[in-house]
């Protein structure tokens, strides 16, 4: 068998995304391209690795265990890789964080040297609710973790990294009154909330039950950037981060809404586990984000400081 490298990896992204045209955008190549390769790797089996019904792919269970030897495969490479780096006196390895979904509008600032400084660290970043986040730090799945709200179950190291402010927010055809919010006014409005096991969406409902204002929920959904959307709108009203809303409100298509006690004030935190057994790649980046941290939140985060 002559297979590539080339050819194991978009095989492995095909399965993980199963759809050609997914993996085509994640491999940043041409659809036909991507389909060549899955071609010509098939053409090596005389077992098919796929099916296609309609217009979607199918694994086999012949292709999901090729998948499965692929990845030792690739895992292995990088592995040699790694170590060749680390010979030649650069960092190498695997950083793994899970972040908040809001933190999407964050973490990346204060990785971008770093990873930009150091060509052998492959990086690993997911993005979900902060339940999942905690579950999968708790699991060592992960090296780092980062939240708004510091879990209280868990032995954790953490560095501060900045503010995180909670605004009232609706669209642009919300009239004011006055100059808060009153308290019948907030009844009045349907909102909308972040799933259960979100940070924003507890932030929401202590700060609403703490005023004993009732509410009604008007829809739940699933990420920030669907709730902004629906903000937009028009469909509702909602407390949420000013991170992700720069663009929005600068171009008007959102507005905050003045309300006594708010904003919710927390702190973004990047935390790993005490008993963690650090790699180098994990010590770096630590000592990394330590010595920047104040740089970069004046570089691309000086604009908060106006609301």
């Amino acid at each position: 068998m002559n297979y590539t490298l080339h050819q194991l990896e978009v095989f492995l992204k095909i399965v993980e995304l199963q759809s050609v045209t997914k993996a085509s955008e994640a491999l940043y190549l041409t659809q036909p391209a991507v389909s060549i390769q899955l071609k010509k790797f098939q053409e090596q089996f005389k077992i098919p690795l796929f099916e296609i019904v309609g217009r979607r792919i199918y694994i086999t269970e012949f292709g999901e265990e090729i998948a499965f030897a692929a990845q030792k495969i690739i895992d292995h490479v990088k592995a040699i890789n790694y170590k060749a780096l680390t010979y030649e006196g650069e960092l190498a390895g695997k950083l793994r964080i899970a972040i908040v979904s809001t933190a999407k509008y964050v973490m990346p600032y204060f990785l971008t040297d770093f990873i930009n400084n150091n060509k052998g660290v492959d990086l690993v970043m997911d993005v979900t609710n902060k339940a999942s986040v905690l579950q999968s730090l708790e699991n060592n799945e992960v090296d780092f973790a980062m939240v708004s709200t510091i879990p209280k179950k868990l032995k954790i190291n953490r560095i501060e990294l900045m503010q995180n402010k909670l605004f009232m927010v609706g669209g642009k055809d919300f009239k004011q009154s006055g100059t808060f919010l009153t308290k019948s006014e907030f009844e009045k409005l349907p909102l909308i909330y972040r799933e259960q096991g979100s940070a924003t969406r507890l932030a929401m409902e202590k700060f609403i039950d703490s005023r004993q204002i009732s509410t009604y929920k008007k829809m739940e959904l699933t990420s920030n950037e669907a709730l902004k959307q629906a903000v937009i709108s028009g469909l509702g009203y909602s407390i949420m981060p000013l991170i992700g809303l720069k663009n929005a409100i600068s171009i008007g298509d959102l507005q905050i809404i003045p309300v006594k006690g708010l904003p919710i004030v927390t702190n973004w935190n990047l935390i790993w586990l005490s008993s963690k057994n650090m790699t180098n790649v994990a010590k770096s980046l630590i000592d990394h984000i330590n010595n920047n941290k104040k740089d970069i939140t004046k570089k691309h985060f000086d604009w908060l400081e106006k609301y």
